[in-house]
Order: C-alpha cells, then structure tokens, then sequence
C-alpha cells in the first residue's frame, strides 16, 4: 500500500489571490496530521515526483500547458470565476500529476495492490484544452492514458465519487472504449454536465456511465447505485487498473456540495470496489479530489485508506427502488446488471 504526497503541493493557495478560497492548504496538513497520528495506517510513503511536460502532454495541449506555466511564471491570476494559481501553482500541479503516474506504474509493475495521491490542485475537472473548477491538470485521466499507452493495460476503469461531475475525464474518453468512466455526482449543480443520458460518443458509447443523485441524497442511495450498478459494470468490463477520482465533498460537512455520506460512507463504498478488483485481480489506484471541510475530509480520506487496505466488510444494500431502478433504465442498453 503506497501513500504519494509532495510538500511543493502545499504551496498551491488560491487564497492568495481570492482570499478565503475553500482549496486552501489546510486540506491537505489535515489529511496528513490525521495520518501521521495513525502511524499512516501502515502504507508506504513515497515523494510524487514531479511530472515531465510530456507526461502532462499525454491528455492536454501544448497550448494549455504553456499558458498555466506562463501565467504561474508572471506571479499568478486568475483562469476563470473559481479558479487561481499562484507563482508555485504550476510545480505544485506537476508533482499531483507525477504522483498519480509514480503510483499507477508501481500498480502495474507488482510493486503494491493499492495506492493512493494525496496531492493538490485537483484534477478531475480540467479538459483536455481547458483548465477549470480548481483543477489544472488532469492527473485520473493522465494516469490512465499512461497505464495503456505506455504500461501494458488494455483496459482503465475510472470511478468518480467526488459530489461534482468529472466533466474533463469524460471529455478525455468520451470517443474511447478502453476506459470506461463512471461518475456518482450530485445533480444540478457545479459543471451541470453529467446527464444520465450521456453515455459517450460514437467508438465510445456505453463506455461514460453517469450516475446523477439529488441534493440530500445519503448512503443508502449511493451504496445502492455502487452495489447495483457500479460493481456489475466494473466486473463485466473486466479491467487491468481501478483508478478512483476521490473527492470527498459529498460529506454531510462539506460547504460545496449537498449530499449526506459520512467517513463510514466512503469506507463502505470503498470496500464494495475494493471486493470487486480483487475478483478481477486489478490493482486500485486512488487520487484526491475535492473536499473543502478539512477535518471532514481527513477522516474520509483515513476511512477509506483502511477500506482499500483491507480492513472492514462490504455491506450488501438493499436496491433503492426509485433512483437505482431509473439509473438501471439507461445502463443495461450497455451493460449487464
């Protein structure tokens, strides 16, 4: 089990340029003090490197990529409304991107069964010619471009659980078969992309999977959409690699989103796909996303680290008969459940 951070992350403040910014460092010193207290549940740490342009390169554009260093080098600004960098944005970026590389290449060398980046910006909302939603790169969609351009993986599966749709991995894939991108995201609010009706384009149909749930929804509706319909998709694709975009601002306490779980919701969560990659023996990659209550965010964060390490049980849930069943309406044209 292998923990990937880097301190030049914590140099990443928004909040220099738009003070009281919720993507603040505290985030992340509250994951690590909580971790380091725990003796790091026992994973492995490791320094996430920093990433080579080319590796960036590998989802986004040259244009891109120029203009975030560029606008870091002249001290910072702002990219759009919600999103700001800073003159260490740009090095901070790199090494979020080079530790979700670093963990997916130890994955797929046999080096560990499960890791986990714990580093910011966040990276799920970035498209391939756009950074947004506080994200610059897109490191999930990077890692698995890595993972089958240059490792060997015939097959990615991408979970995104973070309360807001993964707009930029879906734009990533969108025209692809060989990852398959399942977001559960709160409907309605901040990309407003993610319909249930969007399943991908042309080569790529079937392969994005949207699960939208409404503000208040709780554990029992997300651990029966994980359980009906997440892991029967997750098996019948049969995957080489699991990576989760791992946003944790589905928290009852978090301030930018308005659904209901608690830690013991995303452990639960994780132990379901935990299971489910370990009947396909695939590896699990996990790598931070949202999450803007830090002390909330910190015991999420722990709770699931323990589930993919294997402590706990999955729990099995009782279908949700509403929401699980109309889900079920628009996946089952692709795939069985």
């Amino acid at each position: 089990m292998l923990y990937f951070s880097h301190p030049a992350c914590l140099e990443h403040d928004p909040g220099e340029q738009l003070p009281g910014h919720p993507d603040a460092p505290e985030r992340l010193l509250a994951i690590e003090r909580l971790l380091e207290v725990r003796d790091w549940l026992g994973w492995e740490r490791r320094a996430a490197p920093a990433a080579s342009e080319d590796e960036v390169r590998l989802i986004h554009s040259e244009r891109l990529v120029r203009s975030i260093a560029d606008l870091c080098t002249a001290g910072g600004g702002a990219i759009d409304a919600d999103t700001f960098v800073g003159k260490a944005s740009y090095r901070a970026a790199l090494h979020a991107v080079g530790g979700a590389c670093e963990m997916t290449r130890a994955l797929l060398g046999g080096e560990a069964r499960v890791g986990f980046s714990g580093c910011a910006p966040a990276g799920h909302h970035a498209e391939p010619d756009r950074a947004m939603g506080f994200c610059l790169f897109n490191h999930v969609a990077i890692a698995a471009e890595l993972a089958i351009r240059e490792l060997g993986a015939e097959r990615v599966f991408v979970l995104d659980w973070d309360v807001h749709h993964g707009n930029g991995t879906a734009e990533a894939f969108r025209h692809r078969s060989d990852v398959l991108v399942l977001s559960i995201h709160e409907a309605g609010i901040y990309p407003g992309t993610g319909a249930p009706g969007d399943a991908g384009s042309g080569a790529g149909e079937g392969y994005t999977v949207n699960l939208p749930v409404p503000a208040g929804s709780g554990e029992e509706l997300w651990l029966s959409l994980v359980e009906h319909i997440v892991v029967p998709v997750l098996l019948a694709f049969k995957p080489d690699l699991v990576l989760i975009s791992a946003g944790f601002d589905a928290h009852e306490d978090d301030p930018l989103g308005d659904c209901r779980l608690h830690a013991s919701s995303f452990a639960r969560i994780a132990c379901q796909v935990r299971d489910a990659a370990d009947r396909l023996d695939a590896p699990i990659g996990a790598i931070l996303e949202g999450g803007y209550e830090p002390i909330a965010l910190a015991y999420s964060v722990a709770a699931t680290l323990a589930a993919l390490g294997g402590e706990g049980e999955a729990v099995s849930a009782a279908p949700e008969a509403m929401l699980t069943s109309r889900a079920a309406s628009y996946v089952s044209h692709y795939w069985p459940l």
